[in-house]
């Protein structure tokens, strides 16, 4: 039979054995233990050192350690003896014997004569004693002196011909435009034609003008009776202006309001 249910029956569960992994080893350990092991009493030895010491009767005297040259032998007195009977001075020269080339009679040597260095010309500018080199001054003439002084450089040649070519060039232009300006007069048939033509597209504008609705009342309609009254009021002024007088001068230029609509 199975044991009744309780409380403490329920809370009791296996405990999970948890294998944990080996332990990481590195593979120089040993030589590192080894190596301090060895290193370890190094310092032990600081100290002053074990050398022999001298006795008291070996203390240092004077100029025991100053260099000491090698003692003259016999053989090299006798050589110096030989030379000296062997090799003789020349004899001393006459009085009246001229002095060697850079001496003078008593024997001393001729100082060297220098040669004067000739002072830079300067040019001073004030009362205070300002001064400065006249060669960077302004003041010598020496551009003048120059073999092109005078000449135009060829760079302003070419920039005064290129000038020269546009001036040409915009008095062509303005020339032509003048021409395509230039005033023409009307002739009576033509004057009479475009009179015909503005009356005929005012009486189309009026007859279209009529056909509106006697109540406007959206913003399309009430700009589109506006436009017609500011045409018919420009094609009065202009039939007036026909008919007023009979010599008129157009160019190619004019406003589009005084040819009749083809």
């Amino acid at each position: 039979m199975d044991p009744p249910k309780s409380f403490s029956n329920l809370n009791q569960k296996e405990e999970e054995q948890i294998q944990k992994p080996p332990r990481y080893v590195s593979k120089f350990r040993p030589a590192v233990v080894l190596e301090n092991k060895q290193a370890k009493d190094v310092m032990r030895t600081m100290g002053p050192a074990n050398v022999e010491v001298l006795s008291p009767d070996k203390f240092l005297k004077k100029h025991s350690k100053d260099p000491q040259l090698p003692e003259p032998s016999e053989g090299s007195k006798g050589v110096r003896r030989a030379c000296a009977l062997t090799q003789r001075r020349p004899p001393v020269p006459p009085r009246t014997a001229p002095p060697p080339m850079g001496q003078t009679k008593r024997g001393f040597i001729k100082p060297a004569v220098a040669v004067p260095v000739k002072p830079l010309p300067i040019s001073v500018d004030s009362n205070r004693g300002h001064r400065q080199q006249l060669e960077t001054s302004g003041l010598v003439p020496k551009y003048v002196m120059k073999k092109d002084y005078g000449e135009v450089p060829a760079y302003l040649q070419r920039r005064g011909e290129a000038e020269w070519r546009a001036r040409e060039e915009h008095a062509r232009l303005q020339k032509e435009q003048e021409e395509q300006e230039a005033t023409q007069q009307l002739t009576e048939e033509e004057r009479q034609a475009a009179l015909q033509g503005l009356k005929k597209k005012r009486d189309a504008l009026h007859l279209e003008y009529q056909g509106l609705p006697l109540i406007i009342e959206t913003l399309s309609q009430r700009a589109f009776k506006k436009s017609l009254e500011d045409a018919m009021d420009q094609l009065d002024q202009n039939i007036l202006l026909l008919e007023k007088f009979s010599t008129i001068y157009v160019t190619d230029s004019s406003p589009a309001r005084l040819q009749p609509d083809k």
